[in-house]
Formats: C-alpha cells, structure tokens, sequence
C-alpha cells in the first residue's frame, strides 16, 4: 500500500504509537487523516499538526467508532486504511498476573478486543463494495508469546491476533488487506516507568521506530508486524517445544518476582 493521497483512521491516535503514525502517514503525503482518541487536547493537536480532523471516540461503543466513520467519510471521502490501535494494560494484578477483577476483565476485553471488531464492522461494507481497504490493528508481541503480570493482557492481546486472522483469512480474496501490529516495549504512556522489566521485552523502542515498521509492512503487504524481530524467533521456539517454552517462561517469571 501506497499512503500517498490515503484517507486513513487512526484510533488511540492523541499519543503514542497512534501519534506517530499519524504524524509519519502526514510525511508521506496522506490525503486526509483522522486522529480518534478520549484525550481531546492532545488528540487535537495531532490532528492541527497533520492537517487532519479530530473525533473524541470510545472505542468501546461501536457507534462511536461509526460516527468516526462517517465524520472521516464526509470529510475526506472513503476510508483507506483503518488503524485500530487504541489499548490499555491493566496495572497490579499482582504476583501471578490474575488480579483483575470482573470489571476491568470486561474493559479490557471491550478496548483490547473488541474495539477492533467494531471498527471492521464500521468499514468492511464500503471496502468491500469498493473492492479495497486495508485493517491494520495495533496487538503485541504478549498475543504471540505472554505477558507475565498480566493474565488480562495476555489474553486479550491473543484474541486480538485470532480476529485479525480470521479477517485475513475471509477478506483477502475480496481486495481487504490486513496487518496486525506486534512489537515488545515501547516507550508510550502505557509502559512509564517500567524500565528493565518482563514489559520492556528486548529493550524499549520509540513509537517512531514503531511507525517505521509499519511502513515497511504496509509497502509490502505484510501481515505480521515485528518491531523487534527477536519475536520470530521466541515464537518459533514456542512452537517446535511448547512444553520446553512453557518451562522456559516460568524461569523468566521466577527471575523477576522470586518465586
């Protein structure tokens, strides 16, 4: 994919990763952009920055991600691009990663997993109808591997993955092209103050590092997005002796909390 004269969506785009990549599709000459996020300063200014248009958005609620479809829509003209980035991390659920409660289970689960299948449902009729659109959804590498700390993470960053490759899998004969976004840390506000951590992974990358990436997959057409490449291979290990990784994580967990 070509960003040059694009219309594109960016959710979580006040900040971050969503703001880099906002402010990287501005530098490749994207007809038109929307920055969709909760936090409305910052969001506005991305969108002044880029010369795009704002549109406070709860990703949790599918009608808030539609009115950010037809807000876009009327603006700019029809979609191109779809970047469902917007996620949170649950913090202190404790020594085994279970703390959470019902509540912020369900959170999670509606930003982290279910934002992403809104956002298909807001797009994927017109894209179809055009014959073309591309879904880019921002998960991690934990969706790949685990997230020690965090079983709520963990978990829906794993569902995340499983949609965007049932997109995949149904779209791509019909012109829809997908990308699921993996990296380890990432300096964001998500991840402050964690330092050398099981969160940091292979070292913290910048978002613009991260929008890099993104770059290149999209060029390409690529599905998985690897900011750190270390993760092929920890997958792969994973996958050739799932016993062995399991018993290879539980002495990665035991070397930060002990026991």
């Amino acid at each position: 994919m070509d960003i040059k004269d694009k219309v594109i969506v960016v959710t979580g785009g006040s900040n971050g990763i969503g703001r880099a990549l906002c402010e990287r599709f501005h530098a490749e000459g994207a007809k038109g952009i929307c920055v969709a996020d909760l936090d409305e300063q910052a969001g506005r200014q991305v969108a002044q920055s880029v010369n795009g248009i704002f549109v406070r958005c709860d990703v949790r609620k599918q009608s808030e991600i539609e009115a950010v479809v037809e807000q876009t829509v009327k603006r700019f003209g029809p979609i191109d691009l779809f970047c469902s980035n917007a996620g949170i991390f649950i913090e202190g659920e404790g020594p085994y990663g279970m703390g959470a409660t019902p509540a912020q289970w369900q959170k999670i689960w509606e930003v982290n997993v279910m934002a992403h299948v809104h956002a298909a449902n807001a797009v994927l009729p017109s894209m179809l109808e055009r014959g073309s659109g591309y879904l880019l959804q921002t998960s991690s590498a934990a969706g790949l591997l685990s997230q020690i700390g965090s079983a709520s993470y963990s978990t829906t960053k794993h569902a995340a993955i499983g949609f965007a490759e049932s997109l995949a899998i149904a779209y791509g004969d019909a012109g829809i092209n997908v990308s699921v976004l993996c990296p380890q840390g990432v300096r964001t506000n998500m991840t402050a103050g964690q330092g050398d951590t099981p969160q940091a992974g292979d070292g913290m990358l910048e978002p613009e590092q991260v929008a890099e990436s993104v770059m290149q997959a999209l060029k390409e057409e690529r599905f998985l997005i690897l900011p750190h490449p270390e993760v092929l291979t920890y997958m792969q290990r994973k996958t050739s002796d799932y016993q062995r990784w399991i018993k290879g994580m539980q002495r990665f967990r035991r070397s930060f909390v002990g026991s």
